[in-house]
């Protein structure tokens, strides 16, 4: 008598037909361009308020799914894991960062100008991309996933940069005589990084009475009353 029972895949097999249905679902999301991206800024915003309430290390496809209200099967279309789509927005808002700095930097303006601006700029973005500066700043970019070690040498790299780009202005007003030497350009440059990083304490964007613009003029004139040369 023949044997009615269904015959069970090997577990590799199984896997493998699975990746092939999503890739294909995928696939198939991709052919509009147009409704893919504005469905993966909506993945991506998602993800971040998940990022921020439950940390990077809980985070899950099945929390973002609960989130949006929808199943996993559904956000694989998008998104194959939690790291790719962290990596993705992280990627892109420092990115635009060190884009804004080294416009800065790199133009005619005075020292004391491009730092007002500077810090102004970076302090906007951080209100314009919260909580994510936040979410990114509790990750610990030496210690992930070998997996990840390449996205991590690479914002490691950005964040070099855009800190070379400010301590290049710091340098060019202490060479002008505009800022007054008190101390290595290096100090002073991870000192203004250090005010900014740490409004993530206490600045919330959605209560506060005070813009992020606001406030990083705010810094930005503490910073160069403390700067500038009398001369």
């Amino acid at each position: 008598m023949p044997n009615d029972k269904p015959t069970s895949l090997p577990p590799s097999e199984a896997s493998s037909r699975h990746e092939s249905v999503i890739e294909k679902r995928r696939a198939a999301a991709e052919a509009d361009p147009v409704a893919y991206a504005a469905r993966r800024r909506e993945i991506a915003e998602a993800a971040v308020r998940v990022f921020d309430r439950l940390g990077f290390q809980k985070a899950s496809i099945s929390a973002l799914a609960k989130e949006m209200k929808t199943d996993r099967s559904t956000l694989y279309h998008y998104v194959s894991s939690k790291e790719e789509l962290f990596d993705e927005v992280v990627r892109a808002v420092v990115e635009r960062n060190l884009e804004l700095v080294l416009k800065i930097s790199r133009s005619k303006l005075h020292p004391r100008r491009k730092m007002r601006d500077m810090i102004t700029a970076l302090m906007t973005s951080y209100g314009e991309h919260y909580p994510l500066f936040y979410i990114y700043i509790r990750e610990n970019l030496s210690h992930v996933s070998d997996a990840r070690s390449a996205w991590s040498a690479e914002m490691r790299a950005m964040n070099q940069r855009t800190t070379d780009a400010l301590i290049t202005v710091i340098e060019e007003g202490f060479a002008d005589g505009s800022f007054r030497r008190i101390g290595s350009a290096k100090v002073v440059a991870y000192g203004i990084f250090g005010v900014i990083g740490w409004t993530n304490r206490w600045f919330r964007p959605s209560r506060s009475d005070i813009s992020a613009e606001e406030i990083g003029k705010t810094y930005a004139e503490m910073v160069l009353s403390g700067l500038e040369s009398p001369y």
